[in-house]
């Protein structure tokens, strides 16, 4: 069976993403092009020309959401839209790309939020996910719940390893990647057919 949205390698996909998260916070752009290409490959199972545009999508989005505070969501809500675009042609999930991409970009800000202490709660932000989860999967929200708990667990770890200062050797890395893997196992779990 080939890749796709519903039939994609976890390890890889987890993988993939703590290397980019790696280098989102380093503002390591090249990496994290790399990272993206990986992601959106092993994801979407898109043909090259359009996995290399769905990575440039989504490495656009984030150095547009990167600045803090003034960072321009508008723009990235619509690099993902352009990225989602690109996975509705391949994918036939029955999505919409402008509201994937609205809700792929409100986790983003509920992370935020989170990261800087505006919200303590975490929940806001797991409910994000599954709200993003759901949709483009078009599975049902407590099915995809525990992949949402799973990531934000790996934020949490990402968070304190840029607290720390971004050092790759740190063990809190590691913690995100084994966090991160077993968020895309659920999420596969619950999707996979």
């Amino acid at each position: 069976m080939g890749r796709g949205p519903r039939t994609f390698d976890p390890d890889a996909v987890g993988n993939a993403e703590t290397n980019a998260w790696a280098s989102y916070y380093r503002r390591e752009w090249w990496p994290f092009l790399k990272s993206a290409v990986a992601m959106v490959h092993e994801g979407f199972g898109m043909g090259r020309p359009r996995t290399l545009q769905g990575a440039y999508f989504v490495l656009r989005a984030n150095q547009k959401w990167a600045p803090y505070p003034d960072n321009d969501p508008a723009a990235a809500r619509e690099y993902m839209r352009r990225f989602y675009e690109l996975v509705l042609r391949k994918s036939g999930l029955g999505l919409d790309p402008e509201e994937a991409s609205r809700r792929e970009v409100e986790w983003w800000r509920r992370h935020r939020e989170h990261q800087y202490g505006v919200v303590g709660d975490e929940e806001p932000l797991v409910d994000a996910l599954v709200d993003l989860y759901s949709y483009v999967y078009g599975a049902p929200a407590e099915d995809v719940r525990e992949a949402a708990r799973q990531r934000v667990l790996a934020m949490k770890h990402s968070d304190a390893w840029v607290r720390a200062g971004c050092d790759l050797a740190d063990p809190l890395l590691a913690a995100e990647r084994e966090a991160l893997l077993a968020s895309y196992r659920s999420l596969r779990a619950a999707v996979g057919h």
